[in-house]
């Protein structure tokens, strides 16, 4: 994985917007209508293709397929695996369930989530390889054809599925965590194999907190937690921790998120991860503030943080002099090599939902670049060399105006004192 060695990088989390004839068709493969795959699989190749050229030409320099093929971060498994079916409703957030009226709102910018979150319901296995040869070959393809440096690709974590996919068949919670472990591993490891830094997309870590997993006690989400980044480094044991990334966020939606567990309750716990870096929450206003919590928690001397640097549920286009500002605060924490510019999630986290524009999107991709230009201009500028102070003048004895009047008075005296000298004694002067 490629570090800031002389200027900050740039990334981002994952899903970019879709096409919206992709999207259309994505959700209709999603819910059981007709489509027809040949022209899905061919829209996604070309949808891929034109993605990544564009990361590219705005100056991303790790970018991926934005998720393009995939109806849903979270919920795309279940075309992957056996042992799901059906739909479970999804819980409301705590922070928003009591504002029926902003919900409302809401749903009215940004759609209805209708896609669907399978239920476990079967013993849980690897079903079809060809998705996933699909994507890996698709993003090669493109990154090859434009040019990319460096390329990611985003995966489920076992428990993120856990937090999206309730479980109705297995008799534990572990138990259900371990069969997908073993189901997602082989994805795991060939996205490792063709060369691609994994990023394991973890919100349940954090997010689960108030969604998902919302009836746990603190105390007892916080041991559900440690469980999930347990059986995620045996999943990964095999893949080096410099080729992985882990992605942790709050929900990528606007809301009152005053029921956000503290990352301070979380950090602990997400260092003992496998992979190198990780993918966090920095600009949005209900979690920015954390940046100075690196200072005591001493980041790990073979971690990295890729830091939001983007709001992703806002419209706003941040200042390229914000995007500095907040880089530059992190890197005097945690060391300048150790920080990438990213964003606090994706542009696409469900096909045909979100209210952030396209164009607005790369707009603020833009600004990222920009700001982790001007950062690494001032991160990596050569200290001035001081200038060496200048010598005092040496006065020479006799020298100076006042001993040129001296000499100029010299002679009179002289002459007084001559004329003083050869009065007769007694005698005074007339």
């Amino acid at each position: 994985m490629k570090r800031s060695s002389d200027r900050i990088l740039t990334t981002h989390t994952g899903s970019l917007p879709r096409p919206k004839p992709l999207a259309e068709l994505l959700v209709a493969k999603d819910q059981g209508q007709a489509y027809d795959a040949a022209t899905l699989t061919a829209a996604v190749r070309e949808a891929v293709r034109d993605i990544v050229k564009r990361q590219v030409e705005t100056g991303i320099d790790i970018v991926d397929d934005g998720e393009m093929s995939k109806p849903g971060y979270s919920t795309y498994i279940a075309d992957r695996l056996t042992g799901f079916s059906g739909h479970a409703p999804r819980k409301p957030p705590l922070d928003t369930a009591g504002y029926p009226e902003f919900n409302a709102a809401m749903v009215r910018m940004t759609g209805p989530q209708i896609l669907r979150r399978s239920t476990c319901t079967g013993p849980v296995a690897l079903r079809d390889r060809a998705p996933m040869e699909e994507d890996i070959a698709n993003l090669r393809a493109a990154a090859e054809e434009a040019g990319a440096r460096e390329v990611f690709m985003t995966s489920a974590s076992p428990g993120l599925v856990t937090a999206f996919q309730p479980n109705n068949f297995y008799p534990t919670h572990a138990a259900y965590l371990e069969a997908l472990a073993a189901a997602m591993q082989p994805e795991y490891e060939a996205i490792n194999a063709a060369g691609f830094v994994l990023q394991l997309d973890c919100p349940d870590l954090a997010m689960a907190h108030h969604t998902g997993f919302q009836d746990l006690s603190e105390e007892d989400f916080l041991k559900r937690a440690a469980l999930h980044v347990e059986v995620l480094n045996h999943a990964v044991r095999n893949i080096p921790a410099d080729m992985m990334r882990l992605h942790i966020c709050w929900g990528n939606y606007e809301g009152p998120h005053d029921h956000d567990i503290a990352l301070a309750k979380v950090a602990p716990m997400i260092l003992k991860a496998k992979p190198a870096a990780l993918v966090i929450d920095a600009a949005n206003p209900r979690h920015e503030h954390e940046w100075s919590l690196w200072r005591a928690l001493k980041l790990p001397a073979d971690k990295l943080l890729i830091a939001g640097v983007l709001d992703t549920s806002t419209n706003y286009v941040e200042h390229p002099e914000l995007v500095a500002e907040r880089i530059e605060r992190l890197a005097g924490v945690v060391g300048r090599e150790r920080v990438i510019a990213g964003t606090d999630c994706g542009f696409g986290t469900f096909a045909g939902y979100g209210k952030i524009d396209p164009g607005i999107a790369f707009k603020k991709l833009a600004a990222m670049v920009e700001g982790a230009a001007l950062a690494s201009e001032r991160l990596w500028a050569k200290p001035k060399a001081k200038a060496k102070p200048k010598k005092a003048a040496t006065v020479r004895a006799g020298s100076g105006s006042r001993a040129k009047a001296a000499r100029r008075k010299a002679p009179a005296r002289s002459r007084s004192a001559q004329r003083g000298a050869r009065r007769p004694s007694g005698r005074r002067p007339r």
